[in-house]
């Protein structure tokens, strides 16, 4: 899948490994890391789900439409995906939604 990004914070860290270590510290980077390149490498959010990658779940009530999957607990990467020919996943934000 392609990625973009909701705003130019999320894209920030995102993109930057020193960014995201300084705002989320080592571990919190490493995964987001690893779960991005696991966004790039699906062809689908549906192929995420049915293997479990990063524990790809789709979310519910007003966060329906949107999809997460774990980083460092609590936290999760909450996105969307936009086409339904060719996947994009919209990087929303990194937050604790529990």
């Amino acid at each position: 899948m392609r990625i973009i990004y909701g705003n130019k914070k999320i894209e920030r860290v995102c993109e930057d490994s020193k960014e995201a270590e300084l705002t989320y510290g080592h571990m919190m980077a490493l995964k987001l890391a690893q779960r991005l390149e696991e966004i790039k490498a699906a062809e689908s959010v549906e192929m995420m789900i049915r293997f479990h990658i990063g524990r790809c779940h789709p979310l519910k009530n007003n966060r329906k439409g949107q999809y997460a999957v774990d980083l460092v607990h609590p936290y999760r990467l909450v996105f969307e995906k936009h086409g339904r020919q060719i996947q994009v996943a919209n990087i929303i934000e990194i937050v604790d939604y529990h």
